[in-house]
């Protein structure tokens, strides 16, 4: 700890924004919940643009209708809130919601998983394409180029929240958040929603429309996994760890490291064995 005495004492203003946007009596609506919802509209109206873009696709056939994505809005809800909280229950708090299980509800709250509503969201995915016979890998790739816009969001409001901040530090662009101690920290939150968020959307645009990568099916799914695992591997190196795990070994290995190496594995393997679709035959 004493090194941490030498931090300037000056750094960033935190900005005091409400994390309530509105309350009306009991009710009151959240920034967090607003990303979450704008962020879930952005990937279905995005992905609509896709999957009507002859030009993207292998002889310019649609591999499924826009009203697919309509359909698919609510199990991409389901999958995102139910996954993410029981990633979060049981990766990052599991002895705190066993003791009290009725917690577990209490989603307003806080305490949502990433890793845990990306299983959940995969697990939609694959049965809403089976149900609609349409090819999961290519279920996968739309859905995933317009994901990092939500990722941005959720962090950008996880900034607002003042909540997942940063490891001390005396970086010219540190802020002292006002529950995070005496410390100047990094603003981690604003890391991750840079590089998970716009560098990831960008990076999946170019693919799909300056590669049309969206031809050989899994190559944008799998861009977008292993590229969220690297870029959350690298912020967690200025996060501070969760409080009720700290560090796992040697005082720099986190749970999301550890959750997110698979990631970049799997993405990897995917963009390595994605094949392009073949062409229909020609006829005379």
């Amino acid at each position: 700890m004493s090194e941490y005495l030498a931090l300037p004492l000056a750094a960033l203003p935190f900005p005091n924004i409400d994390p309530v946007i509105v309350q009306i009596g009991p009710l009151a609506i959240h920034w967090y919940g607003v990303a979450y919802i704008v962020g879930i509209l952005f990937a279905w109206w995005y992905g609509r643009r896709l999957v009507t873009n002859p030009r993207l696709w292998t002889d310019g056939k649609l591999p499924m209708k826009p009203e697919d994505l309509d359909d698919f809005l609510v199990w991409a809800a389901v999958g995102v809130v139910l996954g993410g909280r029981t990633g979060y229950v049981l990766f990052y708090d599991f002895e705190r919601y066993l003791a009290n299980p009725l917690d577990i509800f209490a989603v307003w709250q806080g305490g949502m998983s990433f890793h845990g509503g990306f299983a959940g969201t995969t697990l939609a995915m694959i049965l809403f394409a089976r149900s609609r016979r349409i090819p999961v890998w290519t279920m996968f790739d739309v859905i995933a180029a317009g994901a990092p816009v939500a990722l941005g969001l959720v962090r950008l409001t996880n900034f607002i929240n003042s909540e997942l901040w940063g490891r001390p530090t005396d970086v010219p662009w540190a802020i002292q958040f006002p529950n995070g101690g005496p410390f100047t920290r990094h603003p981690s939150q604003l890391y991750e929603a840079a590089l998970e968020g716009l560098v990831l959307f960008v990076l999946l645009r170019i693919l799909t429309h300056h590669f049309f990568k969206l031809k050989s099916p899994g190559f944008v799914a799998g861009a977008f996994v292993a590229g969220y695992g690297a870029s959350r591997i690298f912020v967690e190196f200025f996060r501070e760890p969760d409080q009720q795990l700290g560090y796992l070994f040697g005082g720099w290995l986190t749970m999301g490291m550890v959750l997110s190496t698979p990631m970049v594995l799997i993405g990897l393997w995917a963009m390595l064995t994605a094949k392009p679709t073949a062409s229909e035959p020609k006829t005379a």
